[in-house]
């Protein structure tokens, strides 16, 4: 494909896609019915979907059953490990090998035009932002996720919480299935704004912005205590009436979820002139720019909160602003305190 038709390229190779990034158009007034049904199988498509029925095959096919998991043991704790993990690889590694190892579509549609392996980083565990990544997403990534997903099946298996059923309560758990991003959304915005906080940043969610031009491997490189919060949204299922499939479906939509943002190309190219839009440029450009687009912009707290970047220069205009205005703030607040000590 010709990503010229549907970007530019700066003098430094940056490809950066037409228009104007923009919120759903969900939560806005007045409401625009006619662009809100335009924009709705975006919700289900190709991602939400495409998580959910990962979920229905790790639930139906891959998950031991009640009597199983009323009690934790070795055997089905590993199974639900072993079934995570070979998703991280598979999922993760499919679209790593093809647009960074095996490169099949160069760097078309990639923001940045660099690619990682290409240079050593000593802030990265053996200079390589890949294992580095890895070793972080399995070792305790992959981990937690795991945990969060055996303690809610075998709370859900001595019912510890009530459990609605697909038969007496499908309506309520459709609901409960187009609320996960909803909250997700929320919940997102929430701790991501808190790790941004000088001291969480420092000690904590610094790990997972050493990846300013994210690929694949980036999206589970944190720090264990973000890994925590991070997969701690899916414990929201313990607290509502809802379903152990659904709490998986959750998982699945952070864990696989993540590479979404951190994909590092705008279209995932099928074919001559197809292409899958990866909807990452809003997360890249936190990456970028670190202040920004704090969420995804399903809900526009980052309108509403002011740290909405859009992606144009009207976008880098404001966030100097915003930037100087902080700098102001802090200058003040120096010279306060040195007043006050003199």
């Amino acid at each position: 494909m010709d990503d010229s038709k549907f970007g530019k390229r700066d003098k430094r190779g940056h490809w950066t896609p037409d228009g104007v990034l923009t919120p759903a158009p969900v939560f806005v007034l007045p409401p625009n019915p006619l662009k809100f049904l335009k924009w709705l199988p975006n919700y289900f498509f190709p991602w939400n979907a495409f998580f959910m029925v990962t979920a229905a095959i790790f639930w139906f096919f891959l998950t031991p059953g009640t009597e199983t998991t009323k009690t934790f043991s070795v055997g089905w704790i590993a199974l639900i490990f072993a079934r995570n993990l070979a998703a991280f690889f598979l999922f993760y590694g499919v679209i790593e090998l093809r647009l960074y190892k095996l490169r099949r579509q160069e760097n078309r549609f990639k923001y940045n035009p660099n690619f990682p392996a290409d240079k050593k980083n000593t802030v990265f565990l053996f200079g390589s932002q890949a294992y580095d990544s890895i070793i972080r997403g399995v070792g305790t990534g992959v981990t937690i996720w795991t945990a969060i997903e055996v303690v809610t099946l075998w709370a859900f298996a001595n019912n510890y919480v009530p459990m609605a059923t697909f038969q007496d309560n499908p309506v309520w758990l459709a609901c409960i299935v187009l609320f996960v991003p909803v909250f997700h959304e929320a919940y997102f915005f929430a701790i991501h704004r808190a790790l941004h906080i000088p001291a969480l940043y420092k000690f904590v969610h610094s790990v997972h912005h050493n990846s300013v031009n994210p690929s694949p491997w980036s999206s589970l490189a944190m720090h264990p205590v973000e890994h925590l919060l991070f997969f701690g949204e899916a414990l929201i299922h313990l607290v509502i009436f809802s379903h152990p499939l659904v709490a998986i479906y959750n998982l699945h939509s952070l864990a696989l979820g993540a590479v979404v943002g951190h994909v590092g190309f705008d279209k995932i190219e099928a074919g001559e002139e197809g292409g899958l839009d990866t909807h990452a440029y809003a997360h890249y450009l936190h990456h970028k720019y670190f202040e920004v687009n704090y969420a995804d912009g399903l809900i526009p707290f980052d309108k509403w909160f002011g740290t909405w970047h859009d992606g144009t220069k009207d976008g880098d205009e404001a966030m100097n602003a915003r930037w100087q205005k902080k700098l102001q703030r802090e200058n003040a607040r120096k010279e306060a305190q040195e007043g006050n000590k003199a």
